[in-house]
């Protein structure tokens, strides 16, 4: 009875540990007020609860109480919804919105993370009732790590090389980055503030397999929102010749990226966008038949 006890209380411990962990407010600003933050922390409290008493139920054998891990699966696509909902009505009100692609990547993580919560919980409360409280402990250090491996994947840098973009007009006033077309721009005060207060970045992605995902246009939106929210945006509603805009090279999948930020710097504006996640609807891995 005592193993089991402590193998609850690991459980728990690292469980919760592990989403206090994957819960951090980044750049992109989400979640933000501590409301979403406390939901997230009692559903992770709940997650690594199941999980921590998981083993003992198994153990007894109490499988009635294994049905409860059904239920919280259906809590947790709650919670993606949850998410979706509140992000998407959210959006209609940014400047430069997420996107729809954008929004069920962070929706989709916000569920995975409560089931690596459980995974977490359930093989320390294993390893400390089949082995030991000492290999508990480890176990649950260990795990909580991979979980912190694995709450990202890729980002635009490991699949495409970033670069600065040279913005100019032709004589027929589109706007190029290097040699891709973005627009039109007929008013002379636009061009004259996009060439003063612009800028231009290049993306080149490095396989075949990048060319595609880029090519997604959720992904072109989820660069442009990231480094918008970073740095800004010289803009207001109902200005079309001032949006960022992120355009495609039909022949070499190469994407300029145009846009007015209110902190001019370019340097910063690349290492937002070679950070910004490879959304997961994003990705395709063509295969040679």
């Amino acid at each position: 009875m005592d193993s089991h006890i402590w193998a609850v209380s690991f459980g728990l411990f690292f469980g919760l540990s592990s989403r206090l962990m994957m819960l951090i407010t980044d750049y992109r600003q989400y979640p933000t007020h501590p409301h979403g933050k406390v939901i997230h922390i009692a559903l992770g409290a709940i997650a690594a609860g199941l999980g921590a008493v998981a083993v003992p139920a198994l153990l007894e054998p109490d499988f009635s109480a294994i049905t409860f891990l059904g239920v919280a699966a259906q809590q947790f696509r709650d919670v993606r919804n949850m998410e979706r909902e509140t992000l998407s009505k959210l959006d209609q009100f940014e400047m430069v919105p997420r996107g729809t692609t954008y929004i069920e990547g962070i929706a989709l993580s916000f569920e995975g993370r409560n089931y690596l919560v459980i995974f977490v919980a359930f093989m320390t409360s294993l390893a400390t009732i089949i082995v030991s409280e000492p290999v508990g402990v480890v176990t649950g250090i260990l795990f909580v790590l991979v979980s912190w491996r694995l709450r990202t994947g890729q980002y635009i840098r490991d699949i495409a090389v970033v670069r600065e973009g040279r913005l100019h007009f032709d004589d027929d006033h589109l706007l190029y980055v290097d040699d891709i077309v973005i627009m039109n721009v007929g008013l002379k005060n636009s061009r004259e503030a996009i060439l003063k207060y612009g800028i231009g970045l290049m993306i080149e992605p490095k396989s075949r397999e990048s060319v595609i995902t880029l090519s997604n246009v959720g992904q072109r939106q989820a660069i442009l929102h990231d480094v918008s929210s970073v740095l800004g945006i010289f803009s207001d509603t109902g200005i079309p010749s001032l949006t960022p805009l992120a355009k495609r090279d039909l022949e070499t999948g190469r994407i300029g990226v145009f846009l007015i930020p209110q902190i001019r710097d370019l340097d910063l504006a690349r290492q937002v966008a070679e950070r910004v996640p490879v959304l997961e609807n994003a990705v395709r891995l063509p295969k040679e038949f």
